[in-house]
């Protein structure tokens, strides 16, 4: 493996206005996402074992996903949005019903968690723009924690993150990259891929494109 380091610098005011009054302390409304996929799942007349045919996760798993006993995480959650026809973004936010979106720092969207299998918060993450209808990709606010599971994610679709605050470790097939606040990296999801904070916590804005 190849460890490939971005120089790190103190990070300027810039950073604190973009990421606004974000305290790794502060309570988390976790939305229900599982009771979004059970919805979808329920009316489209998919059965748990048809639904583990198309995605390959357990019936176990997608059993407590619905639950929401285990919050899934972002990749999961595009494996279930193409295997039951449906927007990436009606998952992760809802269906939005504006032509645009502007978000104030102080008016945030509700704020969802992504665990891993084990149930170990991975990562808090909140939409950026989710009013916005028919959208085809989802800008997030994510506070990253440390991985130490690491396990990597693959799935269909882009992504683009920039690194707001913290040291952040992205794991892109055998490379490991460390980003630093104004790094950014951009990368197709079908390769394996894994983000997540150096140390305690970071925050990301991450693009991600169906």
């Amino acid at each position: 493996m190849k460890l490939k380091d971005c120089a790190a610098s103190p990070a300027p005011d810039r950073y604190a206005m973009l990421t606004g009054d974000i305290n790794a302390a502060e309570p988390v409304s976790v939305e229900a996402i599982g009771d979004r996929i059970r919805g979808l799942r329920e009316a489209k007349g998919i059965s748990f074992a048809e639904l583990s045919n198309l995605t390959g996760f357990d019936v176990d798993l997608l059993k407590k996903i619905e639950k929401n006993e285990v919050q899934p995480q972002l990749g999961v959650l595009v494996k279930l949005s193409r295997a039951m026809d449906s927007a990436f973004s009606r998952l992760v936010s809802g269906v939005g019903d504006k032509l645009y979106s502007v978000t104030r720092k102080d008016a945030r969207p509700i704020v969802s968690r992504s665990t891993s299998a084990k149930g170990k918060e991975l990562y808090t993450y909140y939409s950026m723009a989710p009013e916005v209808r028919g959208r085809h990709m989802e800008a997030l606010m994510v506070t990253l924690s440390e991985n130490s599971d690491g396990d990597m994610s693959v799935h269909e679709g882009d992504e683009f993150i920039f690194v707001l605050e913290g040291a952040v470790t992205v794991k892109i097939d055998a490379d490991i990259f460390e980003l630093a606040p104004g790094d950014s990296v951009y990368y197709l999801s079908t390769t394996p891929h894994l983000v997540a904070a150096k140390k305690d916590r970071a925050v990301i804005l991450a693009v991600v494109h169906e």
